[in-house]
């Protein structure tokens, strides 16, 4: 749910650091700048200068640290850790704020995740004097580190080579829950020490220094090689080295990798916002996913998913698991795969999922979808399932995190970095992944001769190209976003695929401006949701293409007649082409011809404009919307 870095670079013989003249507070202002999407209640660094802890933390969002350090400047130093944070144990202040301080103010930690029996722990740690200046668990981590360090250092007389790490690993072993550390001591400098369960940890490999993120955008400045590490892993970084062990001391492995985006990929590239940006994104999103997943013939190749051909044939039951709007992927996915595969397909809630008792065996196929990878309910329920015998599929947009790891095979969506909270392109790259997996499925099992799933694969390729229209006629859209600003209550209707995109319409909504919005499948209106419908109710109505055997377009006009006689201000999304809506909406958004199945990844683009252009005229971040993290990495 936090962001970190760490940093550790080596001086030369004139004391300048000769990796770039980096400076450790640099890298992690930056890094923290980057990594700000993952909380901004606080943020804080810690280096280590002249055989002292120097740092400087403050709440609220970075801007207040950078301040904070202009009016107190610190030292030159080439080893460091920086967070941002959001709240989990104790409320956003200054004293809650990491890094936390033990060991007489020699340890610095920083901490993402939480520790689940840190009341026990901290009552012990009190009975041995302790004592405690903040409401955290991370504070509760620090001072067992250290009581942990003292010891060893006072036992071993200065033989243990790396005090800090042998700490890290028997501290780690008493902590329960989820939790990435990252610490750094005045008499080590030159070393940042990390442990990682649960949570996610990627290393920076770089040229007489490295570096530690929660994930790679935290040092995509300095370089693009990164190293992947598993569970319950200690990682010590020095300027030259980086050694990985497990939380016992045995010799551990990570696997390394090239970002294969740059610095620029998460930058604002001149608008307003990165969720305006990432909006604008999609088309390449989608192309990008899209890409090299058929050959000539149009047959799919899915080189990532290494399961036997002969399993996935047998597969008689799917479950998608995700949370938020990974999980509206999800349902959007699951009338395209029972359609084109005839395979039962449920979606469910991940936190929800391993609760219930859920009836998974090995003829079960467990796909989840994150954007991170690293969503903790969503990572929970997939060990759970393989524990039951089910196989795996993740559906995912960051190289090297957890979920793809566990599980047994990965599709990767390919969308570049999304740093806005609230998923955008992640979103439509999840659904074309989930396509491309329904497909193939389809492909392996016969359900689709080979010449229907070329035609599909056709109109998918021709999508980045209709968003783009989409994208550029959104002046209108964003016109009455401006005039909405005062609106306090939106609903938001569809049926079939259109339901989805009506809740995550309104998802995004409640993300972004804070007002009551609501999505409802349309023939469930009377059956209690037209009670809403009072004089100037703004509906928004995601309508299907009128053309098609099975067309549900007459029920929803229907519905639309149903809700504006009764004073709705009804706003619809239809068809390029479907002149019969205009009777009965007082605004009318046009989307290209597409494919029934196909269609929400172009339904879903005025909605996200609406939502993103009246939370700006009403004055809010969109980037950062209150009391939300990009990555959910607790329970």
């Amino acid at each position: 749910m936090c962001g970190i870095v760490g940093y550790v670079g080596r001086a030369s013989a004139t004391g300048t650091n000769v990796a770039g003249d980096h400076q450790a507070l640099d890298v992690l202002l930056e890094g923290l700048r980057r990594l700000e999407y993952r909380g901004y209640d606080s943020a804080g660094v810690a280096i280590v200068a002249d055989g002292a802890i120097e740092f400087r933390k403050k709440s609220g969002k970075l801007a207040n640290l950078v301040a904070e350090i202009e009016a107190r400047p610190l030292p030159d130093s080439l080893t460091g850790i920086g967070h941002t944070r959001w709240a989990t144990h104790g409320g956003p202040t200054d004293a809650n704020a990491h890094p936390h301080l033990a060991d007489d103010g020699r340890l610095a930690v920083i901490h993402n995740g939480i520790i689940e029996n840190f009341a026990t722990l901290k009552a012990e740690l009190a009975s041995k004097g302790h004592t405690f200046l903040s409401d955290t668990d991370t504070e509760v981590a620090a001072v067992l580190l250290g009581d942990i360090y003292r010891a060893i250092v006072e036992a071993d007389a200065g033989t243990e080579a790396q005090p800090l790490s042998k700490a890290m690993q028997l501290a780690s072993r008493r902590l329960e829950g989820a939790f990435t550390l990252l610490a750094t001591h005045a008499d080590q400098p030159g070393v940042v020490v990390a442990a990682r369960r649960n949570s996610p940890l990627v290393v920076g490999l770089g040229e007489h220094e490295n570096f530690l993120g929660s994930d790679v955008s935290g040092f995509i400045d300095y370089t693009r090689r990164a190293l992947e590490l598993d569970q319950d892993q200690i990682v010590t970084i020095t300027p030259e080295t980086v050694e990985v062990t497990d939380f016992h001391g045995a010799p551990a492995e990570g696997r390394e990798y090239t970002v294969d985006w740059d610095a620029a990929a998460a930058e604002k590239g001149g608008y307003p916002s990165f969720m305006e940006k990432e909006i604008n994104d999609q088309p390449e999103a989608v192309a990008q996913t899209l890409l090299g997943r058929s050959d000539s013939r149009g047959r799919l190749t899915l080189d990532e998913l290494r399961i036997d051909p002969e399993l996935l044939k047998s597969v008689n039951k799917i479950i998608v698991l995700a949370c938020g709007t990974s999980a509206y992927a999800g349902q959007v996915a699951k009338y395209a795969i029972e359609h084109w595969c005839r395979i039962p397909t449920e979606v469910e809630l991940s936190h929800e999922f391993r609760y219930r008792d859920p009836i998974v065996d090995e003829q079960t196929l467990i796909v989840s979808i994150s954007q991170s990878g690293e969503t903790m309910d969503t990572l929970m329920a997939v060990r759970y399932a393989r524990e039951q015998g089910a196989k795996t599929v993740s559906i995912c947009n960051t190289n090297g995190s957890t979920i793809p790891r566990e599980s047994d095979a990965v599709l990767y969506t390919h969308a570049g970095p999304e740093i806005a909270v609230a998923s955008t392109k992640a979103f439509l790259a999840q659904i074309t992944a989930a396509y491309l997996l329904g497909l193939y499925l389809a492909q392996l099992r016969g359900n689709l001769f080979q010449g229907q799933i070329k035609d599909i694969l056709a109109d998918l390729a021709k999508t980045p190209a209709k968003i783009a229209r989409i994208l550029e006629n959104s002046g209108q859209i964003k016109e009455l976003a401006r005039a909405m600003a005062d609106t306090r209550s939106v609903l938001f209707l569809g049926r079939h695929v259109g339901y989805p995109v009506a809740m995550e319409g309104a998802l995004k909504l409640k993300e972004l401006a804070y007002i009551h919005a609501e999505g409802f499948a349309a023939g469930e209106l009377k059956h209690g949701p037209i009670a809403l419908i009072e004089e100037g109710q703004p509906v928004f109505v995601v309508v299907p293409s009128p053309r098609g055997r099975d067309s549900l377009h007459a029920k929803v006009v229907s519905n639309i007649q149903e809700v504006r006689a009764r004073g709705a201000n009804t706003i619809v999304i239809a068809e390029e082409g479907d002149d019969s809506v205009a009777a009965y909406a007082e605004h009318v958004f046009y989307i290209p011809e597409t494919s029934v199945l196909l269609a929400p990844l172009l339904t879903t683009v005025p909605l996200q404009l609406f939502a993103c252009e009246l939370a700006t005229a009403k004055g809010y971040d969109v980037d950062q919307p209150r009391n939300l993290a990009k990555s959910v990495t607790v329970e």
